[in-house]
């Protein structure tokens, strides 16, 4: 049942009918906004003339305005809480497992393979080497090394809460963390296994510190009549990464907590949303729901192609996943290649080149303070380095606030 039918319901009072048909002008004003910037650089590609190149422009300038002229209204009437509820959404609860149950032991299998060195080639590599667990899921490295000290030419994103994502690497070229996890393994720049059949070898040698693995994918997988499989190696993988989300102080906000943020921060809110960044950063992740052109308005250089270089696509050229913004305070540095040393760099280049606005100093700040809101409660495991810990939750687990 959706807000409008549950009010009607409630008999709800003129002003909360006013508060709900603002918030819900302003979803509507978002969504324009989007697929104007969203459709603006191909349509450039093939309009005849200056004069209607111009003209897009202009809608899409409209676009913004018209949404952050409705925050201004929602807000000034009360209705702001309404509006973010439309906008963002809070992260949902990690599902309860039960110590006998299937999932449990599929999570707690992906928990023990997230630690596994015995999945890189030298024996010195696991995932959680550059989405550190301890780290809110990253390295902070602008490149992470990889087999021999090799690196690639992306950063490595976050782990924590991947699993929302529209997809998988900033590419978009696995379709979720299971197909996510495989990557890795078999990459010769990263982990550098030669192939699926030396994966499974080694997951079953009795080299392999803890050992076991046969009966841990037996219990994981118990319908199966051969469960160390390489696919199963990702399914459990993932599994245990869909249990890696991070509530934060603007989930409570947004569940009803008024108090969760503080006034600068909800300034930093407003700002936020009257700005454009909504654009592309809403929904449950704060981000990494939809792609988006690099430079929309405003060209950025890179020599990565993106996600053109999955499709082949022309209108994907320079196009990558919009990250989520969750724990952003904490997962420097930024962009695809982590060139960007600082959130606040980071801010002024995405007004800049996604928005066409030149934004103060003072209004990044009021951004940044509400992007702090952002840092959530991580799982934080007692030890990186023991896959025996790692395979046991019950010990290894606790709640830490940022």
């Amino acid at each position: 049942m959706g807000q409008q039918e549950e009010c009607f319901l409630k008999k709800c009072t003129s002003k909360e009918l006013v508060r709900l048909d603002l918030a819900i002008k302003y979803f509507a004003i978002k969504y324009f906004a989007i697929k104007y910037l969203a459709t603006k650089y191909l349509a450039i590609k093939y309009l005849a003339t200056k004069e209607q190149t111009v003209k897009l422009l202009k809608y899409s300038v409209i676009s913004l305005s018209l949404l952050g002229l409705y925050a201004v209204i929602v807000t000034s009437v009360g209705a702001d809480k309404l509006a973010y509820q439309t906008i963002f959404k809070p992260l949902p609860p990690v599902t309860e497992v039960t110590p006998d149950s299937r999932e449990n032991a599929m999570v707690s299998l992906g928990e023990r393979l997230y630690f596994e060195t015995a999945l890189s080639l030298d024996n010195d590599l696991s995932c959680n080497s550059c989405h550190k667990l301890d780290a809110f899921g990253v390295d902070n490295e602008k490149t992470s090394p990889g087999h021999k000290g090799q690196r690639g030419g992306r950063n490595s994103p976050t782990v924590y809460n991947s699993a929302l994502n529209i997809a998988q690497f900033w590419d978009g070229r696995a379709a979720d963390v299971e197909a996510q996890a495989l990557g890795p393994i078999l990459n010769p720049i990263e982990m550098a296994m030669p192939d699926e059949a030396a994966v499974l070898a080694r997951l079953v040698s009795s080299d392999v510190v803890g050992g076991n693995y046969p009966q841990l994918f037996a219990k994981a997988f118990p319908e199966e009549k051969e469960p160390l499989t390489y696919k199963n190696v990702g399914a459990a993988i993932g599994a245990f990464e869909r249990t890696l989300l991070t509530p934060s102080a603007f989930d409570d906000y947004l569940m009803g907590d008024e108090s969760a943020l503080t006034a600068e921060e909800q300034k930093g809110l407003q700002r936020f949303v009257e700005t454009g960044c909504v654009a592309c950063h809403a929904g449950v992740g704060i981000g990494g729901g939809m792609y988006q052109k690099l430079g929309l308005v405003v060209p950025y250089e890179s020599a990565d192609q993106g996600r053109y270089d999955v499709t082949k696509t022309e209108a994907d050229r320079h196009v990558f996943k919009v990250p989520s913004l969750r724990n952003i305070v904490k997962t420097s540095p930024y962009f695809h290649d982590g060139s960007i040393a600082t959130l606040e760099e980071a801010v002024k280049l995405m007004g800049k080149h996604q928005l066409g606005k030149d934004l103060s100093d003072a209004e990044i700040n009021e951004i940044v303070v509400f992007l702090g809101a952002l840092t959530g409660r991580i799982p934080l495991r007692a030890s990186t380095e023991s896959a025996g810990c790692a395979a046991d939750t019950s010990e290894c687990s606790a709640e830490v606030s940022p």
